[in-house]
């Protein structure tokens, strides 16, 4: 009776075992502007507005130690910046909103348009059997005018910004881990793929326990930078991810 138990046991753990040596990677998350999408340096030219609204007169010192912050940190929380670069909260605020105004304007304006080949790996992606999320430094409004302009609403199955994630964006891990929680697309976070173009999209990933971190040289930050902030792989665009995935499974 005891060897019967036993037996049973093992034919459970074996058949676990084998599902996860598999190690499949089945949630993958995207960072946008960089890395989807080709903005054409629309940040710095609504940093530039917003700074302008609060005074900060173009060509003058304090504007351009200003956007080399905005260059440095690119990947982080919007909010986050403006609270370091203007200190009070109000003024923040008030800075983070005349960014999302400016930057929704560009983008109605038809002044962005996908990585190439980043709608195609996505939904190569999604055909295998993949969840695939869309995630943001920016706030609701100005991702949603993002996914609108591109035609992207139903492109994955969830999109998140801070705001979804308890208000921390990276390089928190919590976009990273609200994507698994709200899909419940893996049971191990090592199953999850991050990719972006930032030095904060590869810590976040990095501080979520993902399996594969991918940097991409389509956005902001080279491959040394990448590569320093925990990158496990850096490929061209994230056009090459799919293949790159496939590889990590062979």
């Amino acid at each position: 009776m005891t060897t019967n138990d036993t037996h049973g046991t093992s034919n459970t753990d074996s058949t676990h075992s084998t599902h996860s040596t598999r190690s499949t990677h089945d949630l993958i998350v995207l960072d946008m502007a960089g890395t989807t999408v080709a903005d054409g340096g629309l940040v710095e030219r609504a940093f530039s507005a917003a700074a302008e609204h609060l005074g900060v007169r173009p060509g003058s010192d304090d504007h351009a130690a200003k956007l080399d912050y905005v260059r440095a940190t690119m990947g982080e929380s919007k909010i986050t910046v403006f609270r370091h670069l203007f200190g009070e909260e109000a003024l923040a605020q008030q800075a983070n909103a005349a960014f999302e105004e400016a930057y929704g304007q560009l983008v109605d304006g038809g002044l962005i348009a996908p990585v190439p080949g980043a709608p195609e790996a996505i939904e190569r992606l999604r055909t295998e059997g993949r969840t695939v999320v869309l995630s943001t430094g920016f706030a609701r409004t100005t991702q949603d005018a993002i996914l609108t302009a591109l035609g992207w609403q139903d492109l994955v199955e969830l999109t998140l910004c801070p705001a979804d994630a308890g208000g921390r964006g990276r390089p928190y891990p919590d976009m990273v881990l609200a994507a698994l929680l709200r899909t419940g697309a893996v049971d191990d976070v090592r199953r999850t793929v991050v990719a972006g173009d930032t030095s904060y999209d590869m810590l976040s990933g990095v501080r979520s326990g993902a399996g594969i971190v991918a940097g991409v040289l389509t956005g902001a930050h080279d491959k040394d930078r990448l590569v320093r902030s925990g990158a496990t792989h850096v490929l061209g665009s994230v056009a090459e991810l799919p293949d790159l995935i496939a590889r990590a499974e062979a």
